[in-house]
């Protein structure tokens, strides 16, 4: 995953975090606005999240931010 896909990933869960708790629930969706302005990118979140790691349509935020994190420093 891009550099900017990961930090957007890990921004948008964290405001979502603040904003509704711990508990709550995102979807690859969560990332990107109402329009396809970038196809490319939008395919590449959902590979990484449908058939990388075969999540479910919602997944914890913290899970999330985890599964992104752990990724980043293994390519370092």
């Amino acid at each position: 995953m891009r550099t900017s896909l990961r930090n957007k990933v890990i921004s948008v869960c964290y405001k979502k975090i603040e904003q509704k708790g711990d508990n709550v629930g995102v979807s690859f969706y969560a990332f990107f606005a109402n329009k396809n302005d970038d196809p490319a990118l939008l395919m590449e979140a959902a590979t990484w999240w449908i058939e990388k790691h075969q999540l479910d349509h919602f997944e914890k935020a913290k899970k999330i931010i985890e599964l992104v994190k752990s990724e980043s420093f293994s390519c370092k």
